[in-house]
């Protein structure tokens, strides 16, 4: 039975708008077209904003014929960059900031508010792979040791560990990866957004952790399942994605060194996410 609670009145149509959905586009047009074109207009309250960086194949005509209202850049800011350029034009009071290769339910959006609301959190859908099996969108700490597991070995042992679902209710955890990320305004404004200093990679692991030192929880959402696309640039044969995301690598581990340490300093660091995502105290 769902428990939820039931959204608020600023919700309701007519009332102007309520929720800002913010995408960055970079020659996006093909995930536009499968992900957004069958998600239908956005409805009443629901305004979606794309940044576009400058796209070459059409992603911004694209994105306006599909309902978006397009800010165009005449060079690629990057993601970071461009969530925040989102931002400062967005009116809801609520803000999700999704990929091109998401595909939205938009009759999800009131769920994810009273969620949000409720625990005063930044929340997430619970993403799916496109065979509608799990996609591990919560993580643990970002440990260097279990990212290059992950991405090398698949490693199973890093389950319940680094890579969180939430099969029940709404589950904590560390971070969430930049897919599909929400939060209400106040609460991003508080703690600043996102860092334009990440051009790509590791800026949703810092906008997560900046949000839990600010008070605010970070959380998957088992109730809302979305399907991501999800494709690494860095599975390509080009070299500029690596070289974007060790750049990315160290200034990440320059900011938060005790994730190149041990668990219990980590722990120690941040004893209010060892409790809520783990339930414990090392």
């Amino acid at each position: 039975m769902d428990t939820s609670p039931e959204p608020n009145t600023p919700v309701e149509s007519g009332r102007g708008v309520w929720c800002s959905l913010i995408t960055v586009t970079y020659n996006s047009a093909s995930a536009l077209r499968e992900f957004w074109g069958s998600a239908g207009t956005p409805p009443d309250g629901v305004e979606w904003i794309v940044v576009d960086n400058a796209s070459t194949d059409g992603s911004a005509e694209l994105a306006r014929s599909l309902g978006a209202r397009v800010v165009q850049q005449t060079h690629n800011l990057g993601f970071s960059a461009s969530n925040n350029v989102g931002l400062t034009t967005a009116q809801g009071r609520f803000i999700g900031f999704v990929n091109p290769d998401i595909r939205v339910d938009f009759d999800d959006l009131p769920r994810l508010l009273s969620i949000a609301e409720r625990d005063r959190a930044i929340v997430s859908p619970q993403l799916l792979n496109g065979d509608g099996s799990l996609q591990p969108n919560g993580r643990g700490f970002p440990f260097l040791i279990d990212k290059v597991k992950n991405r090398l070995f698949n490693d199973d042992r890093l389950h319940d560990s680094y890579l969180l679902y939430a099969t029940s209710g709404e589950r904590k955890v560390c971070w969430l990866m930049g897919a599909a990320v929400f939060g209400l305004r106040a609460d991003i404004d508080l703690f600043g957004g996102w860092d334009d200093h990440f051009f790509l990679y590791y800026e949703d692991k810092d906008f997560s952790l900046r949000a839990w030192a600010a008070g605010i929880a970070v959380e998957v959402v088992s109730g809302v399942t979305w399907t991501h696309g999800w494709a690494r640039e860095t599975t390509s044969a080009s070299a500029t994605p690596w070289k974007r995301e060790f750049s990315s690598m160290a200034k990440f581990y320059r900011r938060y060194p005790e994730f190149l340490l041990s668990r219990g300093g980590a722990a120690r660091r941040h004893p209010q996410i060892q409790r809520a995502v783990f339930g414990t105290a090392r």
